[in-house]
């Protein structure tokens, strides 16, 4: 007896069950929370530093097409610094000979603008009476149904003039000339490093797997989304081309500039084209007399765009745009609130370089299956990061 006693004496008494830390408990939550907060900050950073990024990312993006021909000239003994300044030259020429050449259209059509607003308010003008006894009607009602209030007195209102139409499109074009000229100078610095930052990035990641990984990233980054905007920029070419062409074989004035028009909004899938082809049919209406005229312009141009959309694009870039439709449209939402225009122009590239790095990082595959047009994972040869 005294000996269990002793045994129960000398064996350790058992230790109450530890709680789990309150970090542990409520890790989930909590984690979530940051998640969030940080996807939040950083829209809120895209959006008020869009002056400030929206440079770089064009920059950026302008490299990937143009790398190629600099990788061209150094290849024929001219160093990269000369190339690169060569087709930055290029490049500022060809937009200041094309601006040149639609200044003249542009200024015609907005001297035009007086008479054309004529012409449309006189062919408005049974749709206009048609509101008008609308309005009148409601007005009635309105009075009818109002209590009038004579003892009391309406404060007086102080409403703040509006900035004029002048300085509004000073203010903007001063804006869109500094964000030109920060756009080719780091166009030109970008270029004239070549794989300096590669380089860099090599040299700075810890592990040969990781180095072999941001290689193949950023290589794939380079190719898929270079040779995309390259095939895309030359059919948007193309279409601005026919569609010039063709309007003004139909014509309609200043076919080129409506062409120019057409090329730079097809950018933007499904928005762009339709924006286009409601202002074509807009100055048909208001251009031609004969319905039939109206028609052939908007007729003409979803001609084309279904030619364009349906057989050229698929292909020429074949399975280069593997996306699915309704992240694009999402994308372009986003990126058009965030940056504006600019950002809708840019959509399509971002949400590529998104699926590429979901495509190497083993914990954002499943964002990587919603941004594909694929049905399944996609492989990604070994490279990718856990």
């Amino acid at each position: 007896m005294n000996e269990r006693a002793t045994l129960t004496q000398m064996m350790p008494a058992e230790a109450p069950p530890a709680e789990l830390p309150v970090e542990t408990k409520l890790s989930g939550a909590p984690a979530f929370a940051v998640k969030g907060l940080f996807i939040l900050a950083l829209f809120y950073t895209f959006y008020f530093a869009r002056s400030l990024l929206l440079p770089v990312v064009l920059a950026l993006l302008l490299s990937l097409i143009l790398y190629p021909a600099v990788r061209a000239l150094k290849r024929a003994r001219l160093p990269e610094p000369i190339a690169a300044a060569l087709i930055v030259a290029t490049l500022t020429g060809t937009l200041a000979a094309g601006l040149y050449q639609l200044f003249e259209p542009a200024s015609e059509w907005m001297a035009k603008m007086p008479k054309v607003a004529e012409q449309a308010e006189r062919k408005l003008a049974t749709l206009r009476r048609s509101m008008e006894q609308m309005s009148k009607a409601a007005e009635k009602v309105e009075a009818l149904t109002a209590v009038d209030r004579p003892s009391a007195k309406r404060p007086q209102q102080v409403v703040a003039k509006p900035p004029s139409l002048v300085s509004r499109v000073w203010g903007g074009t001063q804006s869109i000339i500094a964000s030109a000229a920060a756009t080719l100078v780091l166009l030109f610095f970008l270029l004239a490093s070549g794989d300096l930052f590669m380089r860099k990035l090599v040299r700075v990641l810890p592990t040969l797997t990781d180095k072999k990984t941001a290689v193949a990233v950023a290589r794939q980054i380079q190719t898929a989304i270079g040779r995309y905007l390259f095939t895309i920029t030359c059919i948007n070419f193309g279409l601005g081309l026919a569609t010039a062409g063709v309007l003004q074989l139909i014509g309609m004035p200043n076919a080129l500039l409506w062409g120019v028009m057409v090329a730079l909004f097809n950018y933007v899938p499904y928005i762009g084209p339709a924006v286009s082809g409601t202002i074509l049919t807009v100055v048909a209406f208001i251009t031609f007399d004969d319905l039939s005229d109206v028609l052939l312009v908007p007729l003409v141009y979803f001609t084309l765009e279904i030619i364009e959309g349906q057989f050229v694009t698929p292909i020429l870039t074949g399975r280069t745009l593997t996306l699915n439709p309704l992240m694009i449209f999402l994308s372009m939402l986003l990126w058009g609130w965030l940056w504006g225009v600019v950002g809708a122009l840019m959509a399509v590239p971002i949400l590529m370089t998104l699926k590429i790095f979901c495509d190497h990082i083993a914990s954002l595959h499943a964002v990587g299956e919603f941004v594909s047009g694929k049905t399944r994972l996609p492989e990604t040869d070994g490279t990718a990061i856990a």
